[in-house]
């Protein structure tokens, strides 16, 4: 047996010869380094005093997700139709008012009418006219009531005849004035203004001492009331000796 010795090629025998024949080769020892190449390793250097900036001056476009587009979109839309709701609404009440100032304007009408039949001339050519205590002005009972239920909410001023403010006597006359009945602006004066009737029936005038209202049926009432509450529909109830007065009838 042969032994082999590192760095050394063993020799070629040669069965048919005496000659032995050595041949020796030397290879370079090499040193190789195993590297893994699975591992990456990196050095970094930051400067602590480094200003680096925050996210907030990132120049980053904004973009919406369609989550927060869809309700962007239902938001607008709720919005146009409560503008719309709006529109609806200011539109029906202004119509409202109109129906009323109509009905009104019609009893105007027809208690002007009245008003110069009774003030016409007598028999013997001269002419008479009319005390507002002694004619029941005729016209539309329900138009004085639409027409005054329109000024709740004025407050109350003593002494005050206008829808800029007015006490309880100031408030009928107003409203019988634009019916064509002219009342004193005192509640004792408006006392046994038309016909004194027991059965009320809407727009009559009502009164007690020291104060005066209209009668708008179902045993309510709308009066210039106190300066605390203003213009406002109220019970009959709270007084039970009031008289009654038809002026429109």
């Amino acid at each position: 047996m042969v032994a082999l010795t590192a760095g050394v090629v063993p020799a070629a025998v040669a069965d048919d010869s005496a000659t032995v024949v050595t041949s020796m080769r030397s290879f370079p020892k090499v040193d190789a380094s195993r590297v893994d190449l699975l591992v990456e390793s990196a050095a970094v250097s930051v400067d602590n005093d480094a200003a680096w900036g925050g996210v907030e001056d990132l120049n980053v476009p904004q973009t919406q997700s369609q989550a927060e587009k869809d309700a962007a979109a239902q938001a607008a839309a709720a919005e146009q139709n409560r503008q719309a709701s709006s529109a609806a609404a200011t539109r029906q009440q202004s119509a409202s008012r109109s129906s009323q100032r109509s009905a009104a304007s019609t009893g105007t009408t027809t208690t002007n009418a009245t008003t110069k039949t009774n003030s016409g001339a007598s028999s013997d050519g001269k002419s008479t006219t009319s005390s507002s205590q002694s004619v029941v002005a005729s016209g539309s009972a329900a138009a004085v009531v639409a027409y005054a239920l329109q000024f709740q909410g004025v407050p109350y001023v003593y002494g005050g005849t206008t829808p800029s403010g007015w006490d309880c006597s100031g408030f009928t006359s107003y409203v019988f004035a634009h019916f064509g009945v002219t009342l004193p602006h005192s509640s004792e004066g408006q006392r046994g203004a038309g016909t004194k009737v027991s059965d009320p029936q809407p727009g009559d005038l009502m009164w007690k001492p020291g104060h005066v209202g209209i009668y708008i049926g179902n045993g309510k009432m709308i009066h210039a009331s106190t300066p605390r509450t203003g213009t406002l529909v109220a019970s009959t109830s709270w007084y039970s000796g009031w008289e009654y007065y038809r002026l429109i009838g």
